[in-house]
């Protein structure tokens, strides 16, 4: 009788895994049935309109693609002025003090940048030029033909 004893208390060593199975089940289930219902995200990024005109005087910051930045006064000169981060306020006032003497304000800025650029920098270019006090700030973009 005392070998049938030590039987009855050993524990099983064993883990139960049906519940498990039954609740991995269910939840296989339910994402099966849900996944479909989820329709994926999608971005609708604005249009960009074509202005009826130029503006007469701008200042045009360049941005190459060895992330080199010039402050050029609009597309008659070819040459411009190198400029940092750091400068690049005082670059742009200047050149907008040329382009119009009274209304310094006023004048537009357009920044373009080569395609191959972080998108960083021409954001960091942005901020630097708004902390400056300069509003009228624009992308140059490419139609596509």
């Amino acid at each position: 009788m005392a070998s049938s004893r030590g039987r009855l208390r050993r524990t099983k060593n064993e883990i139960n895994m049906v519940p498990f199975i039954d609740v991995m089940l269910v939840l296989l289930i339910i994402f099966m049935v849900t996944a479909p219902l989820i329709s994926p995200s999608q971005i609708e990024l604005p249009t960009v309109g074509q202005a009826s005109a130029a503006p007469k005087g701008y200042v045009q910051v360049v941005i190459d693609k060895d992330d080199q930045i010039q402050v050029r006064q609009g597309n008659a000169s070819r040459d411009g002025r190198a400029a940092t981060l750091r400068d690049l306020g005082e670059q742009v006032r200047s050149v907008q003090s040329v382009v119009s003497p009274t209304e310094t304000s006023q004048v537009p800025v357009v920044i373009t940048a080569d395609k191959s650029i972080r998108y960083e920098t021409v954001i960091k270019v942005m901020d630097t030029l708004r902390r400056t006090g300069i509003e009228r700030v624009g992308l140059s973009v490419q139609t596509g033909g």
